[in-house]
Parts: C-alpha cells; sequence; structure tokens
C-alpha cells in the first residue's frame, strides 16, 4: 500500500496552478509597475549588448518618440486612436468569454463599404456623404460579426477559428477590391486618395482629432452600457456561467449574438474613421494589424473601455520608443522594434499571469507553496 501511495504521488505533476482569490488592487499595480521596471532593464541590457548604446541614452529614446516633437505627439495620438476603438469594440464579446479574434477582418469589411459608398456616391454633399460612410460601415462591420455569433449561438462552433479565418477573406476582399479601384497614381497596396467631400473637416489643422473624439465618446457610452444596462449585466453573466445565465432567465443565444453586432459595428466604425480621417485611402494593411494588438489593449484592461486608454497609450508609447532606438545605430536592423516590443510585452503578459494565479509545488508527496 506504501509502495501504491508512493507511485501516486510520483505520477502528480510537479506544479499546480492555482487562482488567485485575495489579491488587492494596491499589490496588482505594484506588480504591474514592477513588471515595466523590469521590461526597461531588460531592453536596456538587451539593446546595450547588440548595438552598444548607453542604457540612459535608451530611455531618453524612449520618451522622444512619443514626446519629441510636436508632430510626434500628434502622430501618438493618431496611431492611439484605431487602436483605442477596436479595444473597445471587443471589451463586450470578450467580457462575454467570446473571444473574437477577428477585429481585423471587421474594421477592413467597414473600411470597405466607407470607401464604396465614397467611390459610388461621390457626388453627394459632405454633410450626408460622411454619415452615410459611417452608416455603411457600421452595418458591414456588424454583418461580418454576427456570422460566426449565429454559428457559435445555434451550432456550438468555435469562434476563435472562425473570427480568425474571417481575418483572411476580409483581407483578400480588400485586396481584391483595391485592385480594381486604385488608381494611376496610387501604390499598389492602396488606391487613389477618397474624395474631399468624404474627409472628415479638420480641426488644428488636422483631420483625425474629430476620429479621437468620437472614439472616446464611444469608450464612454460602452463604459455604461457594460456597467450600468440590462444588457451590460446580462453579457456579463452569460461570460460568468451560461448555465447560470439560463437558469436566471436570460436568453444566451439572444445575447450572444446581440453583443457580437455591438463589438462588430464599432470594429467596423474603426475602418470609417481610419478611411475619412486618417489614411484617406484604402489597403488591406491599414492600422499596421492593430486589429490583433487590440486583443492584447483590451485583456490588459480587463474590459475596462476607460482603462484601455491608458494601455492603448501604453502600447503606442512603446512602439514608437522601440522604433525610435532601432534607428538610432547603425547595428539596429528593422527587426530590433519587434525583438523590443515582444520583450515588453512578454513582461506585461506574464506578470497578469501572475495577478491572477499562483504556483503550487508538490513536495515529498504533500503540496507546498
Amino acid at each position: 500500500m506504501r509502495a501504491m501511495a508512493q507511485s501516486k504521488a510520483n505520477k502528480e505533476p510537479l506544479v499546480h496552478v492555482v487562482r488567485k482569490e485575495d489579491t488587492t488592487t494596491l499589490k496588482k499595480w505594484m506588480l504591474r509597475v514592477i513588471a515595466v521596471a523590469a521590461a526597461l532593464l531588460v531592453t536596456g541590457a538587451f539593446v546595450f549588448a547588440v548595438t552598444g548604446i548607453n542604457p540612459f541614452n535608451i530611455y531618453g529614446a524612449m520618451v522622444t518618440g512619443t514626446f519629441g516633437t510636436p508632430r510626434r505627439i500628434r502622430n501618438t495620438i493618431k496611431t492611439l486612436t484605431p487602436l483605442l476603438c477596436l479595444g473597445v469594440g471587443l471589451a463586450p464579446a470578450f467580457k462575454m468569454k467570446f473571444w473574437n479574434i477577428g477585429a481585423q477582418g471587421q474594421m477592413l469589411v467597414g473600411a470597405l463599404a466607407a470607401s464604396f459608398v465614397a467611390l459610388t456616391f461621390r457626388n453627394l454633399p459632405g454633410g450626408v456623404l460622411i454619415p452615410l460612410m459611417g452608416l455603411g460601415a457600421i452595418l458591414a462591420g456588424a454583418l461580418w460579426a454576427v456570422l460566426p455569433a449565429i454559428f457559435k449561438a445555434f451550432w456550438n462552433t468555435n469562434e476563435t477559428l472562425f473570427t480568425l479565418m474571417m481575418n483572411y477573406i476580409a483581407t483578400f476582399w480588400v485586396m481584391y477590391s483595391v485592385d480594381v479601384w486604385k488608381g494611376e497614381s496610387s501604390g499598389f497596396a492602396s488606391f487613389k486618395q477618397i474624395a474631399k467631400n468624404a474627409v472628415m473637416p479638420v480641426i488644428a489643422k488636422e483631420n483625425f482629432y474629430i476620429c479621437t473624439g468620437i472614439v472616446l465618446i464611444v469608450a464612454a457610452l460602452m463604459y455604461i452600457y457594460m456597467k450600468r444596462t440590462k444588457h451590460g449585466y446580462e453579457l456579463a453573466v452569460v461570460g460568468e456561467s451560461e448555465k447560470t445565465a439560463r437558469y436566471a432567465g436570460i436568453n444566451v443565444k439572444k445575447v450572444t449574438i446581440r453583443t457580437m453586432v455591438l463589438s462588430g459595428a464599432i470594429c467596423g466604425l474603426c475602418g470609417f474613421l481610419t478611411v475619412s480621417g486618417i489614411d484617406f485611402t484604402l489597403s488591406h494593411t491599414m492600422n499596421n494589424g492593430f486589429g490583433f494588438t487590440a486583443i492584447v489593449v483590451a485583456w490588459l484592461a480587463k474590459f475596462n473601455p476607460f482603462t484601455m486608454i491608458g494601455t492603448s497609450f501604453m502600447m503606442v508609447f512603446f512602439q514608437n520608443a522601440a522604433s525610435e532606438i532601432s534607428s538610432m545605430n547603425a547595428n539596429a536592423t528593422e527587426y530590433l522594434s519587434n525583438v523590443i516590443s515582444g520583450i515588453i510585452l512578454f513582461f506585461l503578459i506574464g506578470v497578469e499571469f501572475f495577478i491572477n494565479y499562483r504556483l503550487v509545488f508538490r513536495k515529498n508527496g504533500k503540496e507546498g507553496k
């Protein structure tokens, strides 16, 4: 019997992952600050080892890459706007534990619809054309997102794979449309700029400030929707437990479809804002694949739209910092910025694991911390 017990103990895993229930908010933020500091130290050491650049110059470059000039500050806001919009769009779906990996595709079909409206009704005045573009983009994004929602609700398909595959369909659809629409003076990746009456009005010499304002309003409304409305309560309950939701009389299928319509609509709105206020054209590479970066933004913010403003800025800051560092030395290739971004993300995502879980080690047949 003793031998059997010993054999059973040997088969036990050496490490168990156990969820933490008692981590205070202060401790969580202290751990995050430590993770950021560790990421900066490792980044400085790595770049110094590769390029010989003084670590203090590296940290200075991180700041100047984002705040060095008024133009860089504007570019930071310009980059942050679509990233925040996509993060807000993902928030309700993720809160419901519907893993919508298709924000990139939903944004692209929204941009495609907005471009189609701009080209088809180019003679309309801007006051009519721009709202029509926005409406077309919102509807297109919602329709693109509702397909996987329907399949999930009625046939329990894997939403992660479904939404991921739809990104590729949207990408190739945009590539085909650009090839058909592009003008003589355009590059291979985009068609000629949309007409002036389809462009957002200028504020403080920039078009995208209106887009930023719209996204901030959407973030505030999403916070209210998720925290203060019946629909927000229902999607939270479904995310916690579908069985509990059904027991409480919540129609899980209806909530799933409704939430994904909202998620896709906001991602589609991002496509419209990019076409009309940021890029002024359509391309399958628009927003630099932010649909995937927005997943990290939403997750780090715990699906809180207001917190996403901070996480979006943090992601843009580190992206700008990585690009600035990679341009400081002849030994710094274009891939160095990707390595730096990877190091920083490793620490940011890793600390979230240790905030929510702890490791329990088996010790002499018994568990010990």
